[in-house]
């Protein structure tokens, strides 16, 4: 599997976020999206992931351009939001999560073991902090299906242990053969990867 976006150019009330970028991602590869706020990382993820449409170019999959539904079934996607119910318990939202991105909801527990919460697991979400909520949104991709992970800052509100827990688990995505495409700020040692820099929202 290939990934690539080709000319892109994303507008966003009426500005011109970033035009004509282009960039490929092979099978077991990451590239990092580097640049300040405003510059468009989160755009582009969410423009790969089929819920934003660019205002020109398009994305391919091994150079067939791919439509919104196949981005969307191809793609496991974390926000900087922490998109969690507070009633559930980790364990449900964790499982509505897997199986919603297409995994076996049996592999609940190794997923929350990935990112050191399963002895979490029955405590409702609304009283974990912030760390452990963003480690709990992380924690479905252990399980999922996708080939391709879209991250959006996944370090944030992680303290040192678990960002080493998080980083082992890309590495091991890259290493099965999936592609990554992460936003961040912070250096991220995975290997192989390459940078894509967005300039500064004008």
């Amino acid at each position: 599997m290939a990934f690539s976006g080709r000319n892109l150019t994303c507008t966003r009330g009426g500005r011109t976020v970033f035009r004509d970028l282009t960039f490929d991602v092979a099978a077991g590869a990451a590239l990092l999206l580097r640049g300040p706020n405003g510059s468009g990382k989160s755009s582009l993820l969410r423009m790969a992931a089929g819920f934003l449409p660019p205002a020109a170019g398009h994305f391919a999959w091994d150079g067939n351009p791919a439509t919104a539904d196949d981005l969307r079934a191809r793609v496991a996607w974390v926000g900087h939001a922490d998109a969690t119910k507070a009633a559930f318990t980790v364990a449900e939202n964790a499982a509505f999560w897997i199986r919603l991105g297409g995994g076996d909801s049996s592999a609940t527990g190794r997923a929350l073991a990935s990112m050191g919460i399963d002895h979490l697991a029955d405590l409702p979400a609304g009283v974990l902090s912030a760390g452990q909520r963003r480690r709990l949104n992380l924690c479905r991709l252990a399980a999922g299906a996708a080939p391709l992970w879209l991250l959006d800052e996944p370090t944030s509100s992680l303290d040192d242990a678990s960002v080493t827990g998080l980083i082992a688990m890309l590495q091991q995505h890259l290493d099965r053969g999936g592609a990554l495409v992460v936003a961040t700020h912070v250096d991220l040692p995975l290997r192989p990867s390459a940078t894509l820099s967005l300039g500064a929202s004008r």
